[in-house]
């Protein structure tokens, strides 16, 4: 069995798969299978895996009816034999280096979770050259040749990851920031499959990786932090959150805020739900909220009603932490009592 499972959801990324699948075949760590899950794409996405698959025996393909983002690591988590996890969406592709650091700190600190982060200048630099109207499919980002020496990479070990994961943009604490883990990516994480083995992606919605990532934090996972940008995150100008309808990402955003919450009142000691309410949920609720602006359909609004109803109902909406997620608590109150969406 490989140290490390890669899973890689496949769907309409042909002008990116080959360079996604490089990364992978690239890695200066050998010891891992690429479970590449054919999501039913409709374009070449097929031919090219069998091409890679043929090079090489570690790129093993799963291939199944379409059912989304969501399914299609379920799909790959099924077949996963590896030791560790490693989430990568096939639109964006890995610094060479990121299994060998991953996984020797996992083996280091015993730890179920090896944390990194993205590059955070290649991203907006994508955004910029596409305003622009400048090519930018062969834009190689200026780290991605950097050689790390492990033995001088700076990390911390956490058994209380409580303490530094949040969806907070900033922290007053200049001491700390660099060791955050910010926001709730499935993909900046090296995983110990045991870990997670039992917690499934929520089919059939957007911003799955929220109601995910609150489960995982339950379980108290011993933590590495390298505060590397070992990610490389490919804007898709034309995928499918940008691409979505208002009302479906407010509803899935609803759903998975009501799924982490039910996880968190049945499991969760008071810490925990209290740095989960402050750091995450509320930031959910708010975001959910902000999507009303952009619905102008009587029945839309009903929907979107419903579901922040359904929030209130079940107690999600209780006891914000801040004085700003009392404003927007005071706020939804208004939006679903008012008649006018009646």
């Amino acid at each position: 069995m490989p140290a490390i499972s890669v899973i890689i959801p496949i769907y309409k990324v042909e002008k990116y798969l080959r360079r996604c699948l490089d990364s992978v075949k690239n890695q200066t760590f050998s010891d891992w299978e690429a479970i590449c899950v054919n999501d039913g794409s409709p374009d070449n996405c097929a031919e090219i895996l069998d091409e890679y698959a043929k090079i090489d025996g570690r790129f093993k393909i799963v291939t199944k009816e379409n059912g989304g983002l969501s399914d299609a690591r379920n799909a790959g988590m099924d077949v996963a034999t590896g030791d560790y996890i490693l989430y990568l969406d096939s639109d964006d592709f890995i610094h060479p280096q990121t299994m060998e650091i991953a996984y020797s700190f996992a083996l280091r600190d015993g730890s179920d979770i090896v944390s990194f982060t993205y590059d955070r200048i290649y991203r907006p630099q994508l955004m910029v050259r596409h305003f622009l109207g400048m090519d930018t499919d062969n834009v190689v980002p200026r780290r991605f040749d950097k050689k790390y020496n492990l033995a001088k990479i700076k990390s911390r070990v956490t058994d209380d990851i409580y303490q530094y994961a949040t969806e907070k943009t900033h922290n007053a604490n200049a001491e700390n920031k660099k060791w955050l883990i910010k926001h709730c990516q499935v993909w900046k994480n090296l995983y110990r499959r045991d870990l997670i083995a039992d917690i499934p992606f929520i089919k059939g919605i957007l911003f799955e990786d929220f109601p995910w990532w609150s489960r995982v934090m339950l379980r108290n996972p011993r933590t590495t932090i390298v505060p590397l940008p070992l990610y490389f995150y490919i804007p898709n100008f034309g995928g499918i959150v940008l691409g979505e309808k208002q009302l479906r990402i407010m509803k899935s955003l609803c759903v998975g805020i009501e799924d982490a919450y039910r996880a968190y009142c049945e499991n969760a000691s008071p810490y925990q739900m209290e740095k989960w309410s402050r750091n995450f949920q509320w930031y959910f609720i708010a975001k959910a909220f902000s999507k009303i602006k952009y619905i102008d359909s009587n029945d839309d609004l009903g929907q979107a009603r419903a579901a922040l109803q359904n929030l209130e109902r079940i107690g999600a909406l209780d006891r914000p932490p801040q004085k700003w997620a009392k404003k927007i608590r005071a706020k939804i109150c208004d939006f679903i009592k008012s008649c006018k969406y009646e």
